[in-house]
């Protein structure tokens, strides 16, 4: 069974994670971890906070040349961002003004401010969005493509693609696993039918 565990925010200095159940001896592909932690950084609606950041995730332990040791994975992805933030984020020190000044205290639609206000008593709702942030997916990303190499070791390949949004819908029939895996990459909505990414 695999297990793991993600710490860190949004604006802080990293972002930190730590797997286990990763059995020794697995080839770590680190060519594969960027590829994942890049291909997570493409496609239509990302920000501006992708072009501060160029995510790698450094290995802290559980990996030693390049094969697993059969204990816990740790790894952290450095923010970039973090020398803009310090004086808002730091865990001591903090600017009063400049944290002021970056409090949120209006709930974000669709997200978890306000249910993480009122869960962890937060009137500062930076305190949630920090954690429940797309930036915070760069983490469970690297996880991810661990994951992936252990399945890989069993000849179990992973593919995915959008199917449909709103009234647009992929043409499912023409597709087969190659183009699924291959095609999403090339389309700014990760859709593998060509023409319907277009729409």
């Amino acid at each position: 069974m695999l297990r793991y565990l993600t710490a860190g925010e949004s604006h802080g200095p990293t972002l930190v994670a730590i797997i286990e159940g990763i059995p020794a001896g697995l080839r770590v592909r680190r060519d594969l971890m960027e590829t994942r932690l890049a291909e997570r950084q493409s496609g239509h609606g990302r920000g501006g906070r992708m072009k501060i950041e160029t995510d790698r995730a450094e290995l802290l332990s559980g990996v030693r040349g390049g094969r697993t040791l059969g204990s816990p994975i740790a790894l952290q992805i450095p923010n970039k961002d973090w020398e803009n933030w310090q004086r808002v984020m730091g865990p001591f020190d903090v600017d009063k003004r400049a944290a002021a000044e970056k409090a949120v205290h209006r709930p974000r639609p669709g997200h978890a401010d306000l249910s993480g206000a009122l869960k962890y008593g937060h009137s500062d709702m930076r305190n949630v969005l920090e954690r429940a942030s797309a930036r915070e997916t760069a983490a469970r990303t690297a996880l991810g493509a661990l994951a992936e190499m252990l399945l890989l070791e069993f000849d179990i390949a992973l593919a995915a693609h959008v199917l449909r949004i709103g009234d647009v819908a992929a043409d499912a029939s023409r597709l087969t696993a190659k183009k699924i895996q291959a095609n999403p990459e090339k389309s700014p909505v990760r859709c593998a039918d060509a023409v319907a990414g277009q729409k």
